[in-house]
């Protein structure tokens, strides 16, 4: 199975609105605008996902899982000059415990990818070094409070300090900006959510801090979300 001629990988083509480019690498959709032409072209995902697919119990958990894997195979074999059907994946090892759950790996090839979905957007990342990316809605004033309780305890010492210095007003953005950071890191390194996220200290201002080794961006995303990418770009540090 081949990816169908019209795939609009062209974000300059007209009407081709489902699929942007934030960056250099970053490629946005969103669920709603896709969610057709991905049950369309289940069928090129493999027996992991599609079992996986099936075991979500909500129609949009589902459809935003199979927009997310659809689109990664198509950008993935367009990359690879493959049939996106004929593309394979394993887990390199976590750098925690050596297990074979660290960052997802196409068999064979050195290209490093990422993907996050939250709500209606999907975002995903490809770079020559391991990469990381993570979107996530920005939470409504209403309820910031309440995230940033629930996230207390993985937040750093000085992520903490920062969030509570700041206007009520201006909490829902650097909670979700935050997190997102936080994640996309976390995905970079291979050791996901199983780590500490507490240790590492990425920022809630404008600008985020890079960890050692480590360049954390927050790229453009749509309305309503927060997203950002980390690369490795050096020497590592103690927990990454």
């Amino acid at each position: 199975m081949t990816a169908p001629a019209d795939l609009p990988l062209d974000t300059e083509a007209p009407g081709r609105h489902w699929l942007s480019s934030p960056g250099p690498g970053l490629w946005a959709v969103r669920v709603s605008l896709y969610a057709d032409r991905a049950r369309e072209w289940e069928g090129m995902l493999d027996d992991g996902e599609r079992a996986r697919l099936q075991g979500l119990r909500r129609a949009g958990d589902r459809d935003q899982y199979r927009v997310a894997h659809v689109v990664l195979r198509q950008l993935l074999g367009d990359r690879l000059g493959r049939d996106p059907a004929r593309v394979r994946f394993f887990r390199e090892p976590c750098p925690g415990c050596g297990g074979p759950h660290g960052r997802p790996a196409v068999v064979g090839v050195p290209l490093h990818f990422s993907l996050s979905h939250a709500g209606d957007a999907v975002l995903l990342a490809f770079a020559d070094d391991p990469v990381g990316v993570d979107v996530e809605r920005r939470p409504a004033p209403a309820l910031a409070a309440q995230v940033a309780s629930e996230l207390t305890e993985v937040l750093h010492p000085a992520e903490r300090a920062e969030l509570s210095a700041l206007p009520a007003g201006e909490r829902p953005a650097a909670v979700a900006r935050c997190w997102s950071r936080k994640e996309a890191y976390l995905k970079g390194v291979g050791i996901g959510l199983g780590g500490n996220p507490a240790l590492t200290y990425v920022g809630t201002g404008p600008a985020p801090s890079d960890p050692p080794g480590w360049t954390v961006a927050d790229v453009p995303a749509f309305p309503g979300y927060v997203a950002a990418r980390a690369v490795r770009t050096g020497r590592l540090g103690p927990d990454g």
